[in-house]
């Protein structure tokens, strides 16, 4: 299309990783490795949850949408990723761009409303567990859900206009694996000085929010297992809330370093980087972190594969 003497951008190429050929396809073999792990671990926790009457709580509710949205982040990414590494043409339309950005964006908010949530059922259920059957009722672990999928959308919604009607009219060669919100920013032909502040100030404060509203929750945690007599319960309260601490902190770190940085070559480099963790590496890790090392969940998997091998037709 000519508008004036510039030729709008119909399609971006991605960058990807690496020019290498022999490095596409070590990337390749892992990251590939890495999805099928992710999709099988993350499939059969929610498979668990749904199945097993006794995980029918707000926790496994909750650790069930958590397992749906890691699926979904790694599928909006890293599909598209590895096919990159084995075709020559690594193109994208500009829809399907804008598309993969709303989606990534979108998940990932709505991965931060859910862990905040998270937090928020292990404090009353350790520091007001009279009351958790009363506070974490259905109603409240769906609100809590409905709420985070509604804030994820609402949050990626300004950003995906935004950035859809800047003008793209030179290069279209985005330096990343997927579409980002920096990565166009830097391609496009006018000033993004608006789009650079929503990021800043929406982005920092969803992320910077949330991950205080959930250092405090632990804070009250922390104090209250400090007061619990029996070690045996406070060694399996210490366990759970460490378990969700270290996914809290390898998921929010890494979004904090992308996303609050300046847009410029050097940060570019790191921002891939960090991708691979956010996109590839922490929603593989986080069903083993949190899930697969839970004994009930254990053995609701070992009675899932017992009733499998006894329908299973010989």
């Amino acid at each position: 299309m000519e508008e004036g003497n510039q030729t709008r951008v119909t399609e971006f190429v991605l960058l990807g990783l690496t020019d290498s050929p022999y490095l596409q396809v070590v990337f390749f073999v892992f990251g590939f490795a890495f999805y099928l792990l992710n999709i099988t671990a993350n499939s059969l926790i929610m498979t668990v949850v749904i199945t097993e009457p006794l995980l029918h709580t707000p926790m496994y509710y909750l650790l069930a949408n958590l397992a749906f949205l890691d699926f979904c982040i790694s599928s909006v990414t890293v599909p598209k990723m590895l096919s990159n590494f084995m075709v020559e043409k690594k193109t994208i339309s500009f829809g399907g761009c804008i598309a993969q950005m709303h989606l990534f964006h979108f998940l990932g908010c709505t991965e931060c409303m859910l862990l905040m949530s998270m937090s928020i059922d292990r404090y009353v259920a350790i520091c007001l567990p009279l009351r958790y059957v009363t506070i974490m009722n259905d109603g409240a672990c769906f609100w809590l859900t409905s709420s985070s999928w509604s804030v994820g959308f609402l949050y990626s919604l300004p950003h995906t206009i935004l950035t859809a009607k800047l003008p793209f009219c030179a290069s279209n060669r985005i330096s990343h694996f997927f579409c980002d919100i920096k990565p166009l920013m830097k391609l496009a032909c006018s000033d993004t000085y608006i789009n650079e502040s929503l990021v800043l100030i929406i982005t920092g404060f969803f992320s910077l929010s949330t991950f205080g509203m959930i250092l405090v929750s632990y804070v009250y945690i922390g104090s209250h297992l400090m007061k619990i007599k029996s070690s045996e319960s406070r060694q399996k309260a210490f366990s759970t809330c460490v378990s969700h601490l270290t996914v809290v902190l390898f998921f929010f770190g890494t979004a904090i370093c992308t996303y609050l940085g300046p847009v410029t070559n050097d940060s570019m480099y790191k921002d891939r980087m960090a991708a691979i963790l956010f996109t590839v590496v922490t929603p593989t890790l986080n069903p083993i972190i949190y899930a697969l090392r839970n004994k009930e969940v254990k053995q609701s998997m070992k009675k899932l594969f017992y009733r499998s091998a006894v329908w299973w037709p010989s």
